[in-house]
C-alpha cells in the first residue's frame, strides 16, 4: 500500500464517493444507466493477506467506454476478473442487465459478456479465420454445425477488427499487434452487448495501440457495444474513453468524464508523477519529473 496521510486519504475517499456513489452515478438522474456494477466488493487471490480490491460502488455505464486506470498493481485486472467472473469475490456483488452474476452459466454469461485477459494462448497452427470460429462457442451445442448466423457474426467481427487480410495466416506467424487484433476478433464475434478488455495494447507498438483503441472505438459507437478497458496509457484512456475510473491501492479514487478525473492533483496522488494536463481539445500530458 502507498503512504498517505490521514487527510490525503479523506480527501481521496471523498471524492471517489461523490462521483462512483454520489448523485453523478450512472443509473441515478439523467445520465446513462450502468449495464453492468459491483457493490460492497471485496476481492482476493488465495496467496494474498489482505484484500487486493475494496469498492463501495463501481459501474459500467451501458453504451459507453469506461476505461480503468492506475499504477501497477493498483487492482484493474483484478477488478476486471471479478466483474467477468473470473474471480469469486470475498464479499459483495456483481450485477449484470439487473441479474447477479453467480447466476448466469458460463456458456450463458459468454453470450452477454465478453472478455479478452491478458492470458491467451492457442495452437500456433490456427490460422485467424479458425481462431475467431472459437469466438461462436456459447452459441452453439457440441455436434452443431456452423451456421449461416455463425459465418455472418465471424465475417462481421472480422470486418470489425480490421483482419480479413490475414484470414489464412497462422497465428504463431503473426506479430503481436497482429495477434491482438485477432483475438480481439475472435472476442467480437461472441456477439455479446457487453465487452471487457484487459490491457490490449500493452507491449504494442504506437501503430497497433491506436488499431486497437479504434477499433474498441468503432465497435462502440457504430454497435453500441459497452465496453470496460483497462488501460496503462491514461492519455490514451482520456482520448477514447467517456469515462475513467481511476483505482489506487485497490480502492476507486475517482470517477468520472476524463476532463473532470484526468488532473495534475490525480497524476500527483496516484501516479506520483509531477506533470502539466492541458486540453485542446485532446488531453496532453507533459511529464515533469517523478515525486
Amino acid at each position: 500500500m502507498s503512504a498517505h496521510s490521514e487527510s490525503d486519504d479523506d480527501t481521496a475517499e471523498k471524492r471517489a464517493n461523490s462521483r462512483v456513489l454520489g448523485d453523478g452515478r450512472p443509473g441515478e438522474g439523467s445520465g446513462p444507466s450502468s449495464v453492468l456494477h459491483a457493490e460492497d466488493l471485496e476481492l482476493s487471490y488465495p496467496t494474498s493477506e489482505e484484500p487486493v480490491v475494496e469498492c463501495d460502488r463501481i459501474d459500467v455505464p451501458e453504451g459507453e467506454i469506461t476505461a480503468l486506470v492506475g499504477p501497477n498493481g493498483s487492482g484493474k485486472s483484478t477488478l476486471l476478473k471479478g466483474l467477468s467472473k473470473h474471480l469469486e469475490p470475498d464479499r459483495g456483488s456483481v450485477v449484470l442487465d439487473g441479474r447477479a452474476i453467480q447466476e448466469y452459466g458460463d456458456k450463458e454469461l459468454a453470450r452477454e459478456l465478453g472478455l479478452l485477459s491478458q492470458e491467451n494462448s492457442s495452437p500456433g497452427s490456427i490460422t485467424v479465420e479458425d481462431l475467431v470460429y472459437h469466438g461462436r462457442y456459447p452459441h452453439r451445442g457440441f455436434f452443431d454445425s456452423v451456421s449461416d448466423e455463425d459465418r455472418e457474426a465471424v465475417e462481421r467481427a472480422i470486418d470489425l477488427a480490421g483482419v480479413d487480410h490475414l484470414r489464412d495466416e497462422e497465428v504463431g506467424n503473426l506479430s503481436g499487434g497482429q495477434k491482438q487484433l485477432a483475438w480481439i476478433a475472435m472476442v467480437l464475434a461472441q456477439d455479446t452487448d457487453v465487452l471487457l478488455l484487459d490491457e490490449p495494447t500493452t507491449f504494442l507498438d504506437l501503430h497497433h495501440q491506436l488499431a486497437v483503441m479504434e477499433v474498441v472505438k468503432k465497435l462502440n459507437e457504430e454497435e453500441g457495444v459497452t465496453v470496460a478497458v483497462v488501460l496503462h496509457d491514461i492519455a490514451q484512456a482520456a482520448r477514447f474513453a467517456d469515462y475513467l475510473v481511476a483505482l489506487n491501492d485497490g480502492e476507486p479514487y475517482d470517477w468520472g468524464p476524463p476532463r473532470e478525473v484526468v488532473t495534475e492533483e490525480l497524476l500527483a496522488d496516484v501516479f506520483e508523477v509531477d506533470a502539466a494536463v492541458t486540453y485542446t481539445p485532446d488531453p496532453e500530458i507533459v511529464p515533469k519529473r517523478s515525486l
